[in-house]
């Protein structure tokens, strides 16, 4: 599976998304990022991309804003954070399940 957003990978170039400049957390221990800031940080760019969408959304509707195409790219973009965010957690259910049918 390809990393678009840079959420996995965290190599990001400047013309990505924001959320791409992930993987840049505090290591805990040294031993490279920590899991739960990672998603937290995750999560959270997310939210604001759905939440930045909703708004150009609505200042769309009103007409406080006339750039259709900058209201699509926000969706769009809101719309594939969410797709891969949704992908990671199926990956880490995926991988819970198996861990929890091991026999010690």
């Amino acid at each position: 599976m390809s990393d678009p957003l840079g959420f996995i990978s965290g190599a990001a170039n400047a013309n990505r998304l924001p959320a791409a400049g992930l993987g840049q957390s505090k290591p805990a221990n040294g031993q490279g990022p920590n899991f739960k800031s990672l998603l937290m940080e995750n999560l959270n760019q997310v939210n604001a991309m759905q939440a930045d969408a909703g708004k150009a959304t609505e200042d769309l509707m009103t007409g406080k804003r006339n750039d259709l195409e900058g209201v699509i790219a926000a969706t769009e973009k809101a719309d594939t954070a969410f797709k891969m965010l949704q992908a990671m957690r199926n990956q880490v259910m995926e991988a819970y399940e198996e861990v929890k049918q091991m026999r010690v």
